[in-house]
């Protein structure tokens, strides 16, 4: 059985959402596909402290329950843990495949987001739920009293740092390179928290029993290599794109694997536009995704509904 929507949306993190709300006050049928819950990547932040309007700071799961309660309020459609599995978007009518039905849609707006990217070393597989996590607020609280350190030299690296130093005894921050990219305020935070960075340090092989036990790790300016203690691993070093059923329908993305969008967030396929921390906006941040979808499902209505003032 088909349903037939004005717009689907594919993601429900914060684009995905803002494209949903804006899609629905336009008065378009707008269905959102998310294939986890509803939230994205967003909801694993500890602390946001620069997105407007939360002077004291938000939890990132605290803005993305907001969004998905605003959503809901305007009358979003959310499937949560339904797979999009293949989309046909040549064609005048878009077709969607899910694990449970196929849907159309006049248009289509790709918010699917990205996923943490891996070390890819010896123990971070085998370990991964026994001391290796990808998120801090989720695994943090089972890592009271113990030693841990954060892999990783961004904003999302220094935000897990600074939250594991509430819970975790000793913390160290692992950098490969002389200099953070994280914000000035946040690099402020890790100080006042006594985290310890470990400057142009590599994590070559994660080791352990039945759970995480040590770290080897390489110093890239002296070639020393050395072990060091540890009971949890936090991997933050950046994320990859969820474009591979995209790619697959012809959505054009760069080297990187990132979708190509100009600057009304449209594709190089009519009717299908993209937003968020999956396109090529080199800035990826909430206020950036929430922008970016404003203009997509903005640009949508125009394609859908031809309205009299579009140019």
């Amino acid at each position: 059985m088909m349903e037939d929507w004005n717009l689907i949306v594919v993601g429900a993190g914060v684009a995905g959402l803002t494209a949903g709300i804006y899609g629905t006050r336009s008065g378009l049928g707008t269905l959102v596909l998310e294939e986890k819950t509803a939230g994205g990547v967003t909801a694993d932040a500890p602390l946001i402290e620069n997105y407007p309007g939360f002077p004291e700071g938000i939890t990132g799961l605290n803005l993305a329950e907001r969004m998905v309660k605003h959503a809901e309020r305007v009358g979003v459609e959310i499937h949560s843990l339904e797979k999009v599995a293949k989309l046909n978007l040549r064609s005048e009518e878009k077709a969607v495949k899910t694990d449970r039905t196929t849907y159309t849609a006049t248009s289509v707006i790709i918010a699917s987001g990205s996923h943490h990217k891996k070390l890819g070393v010896p123990g971070e597989e085998e370990f991964r739920g026994r001391g290796v996590s990808y998120c801090a607020v989720c695994d943090g609280p089972f890592f009271k009293g113990q030693k841990v350190v954060v892999v990783g030299g961004g904003n999302s690296a220094a935000i897990s740092a600074v939250y594991l130093s509430n819970i975790a005894s000793e913390v160290k921050l692992i950098h490969r390179r002389g200099q953070l990219r994280a914000e000035r305020a946040l690099v402020s935070d890790l100080k006042d928290q006594n985290v310890q960075v470990l400057w142009n340090t590599e994590v070559k092989k994660i080791k352990g029993d039945s759970k995480v036990g040590t770290v080897e790790l390489l110093n890239n300016e002296t070639s020393e290599t050395y072990e060091i203690v540890v009971d949890g691993v936090f991997v933050q070093v950046g994320e990859v794109p969820n474009t591979q059923v995209a790619r697959e329908a012809g959505v054009r993305v760069d080297a990187n694997d990132y979708i190509i969008v100009d600057r009304q967030q449209r594709t190089n396929l009519k009717g299908v536009y993209a937003a968020g921390d999956v396109t090529t906006c080199p800035v990826k941040q909430v206020g950036t995704a929430v922008g970016q979808a404003i203009i997509a499902a903005t640009e949508a209505f125009k394609f859908i509904k031809r309205p009299y003032y579009q140019v």
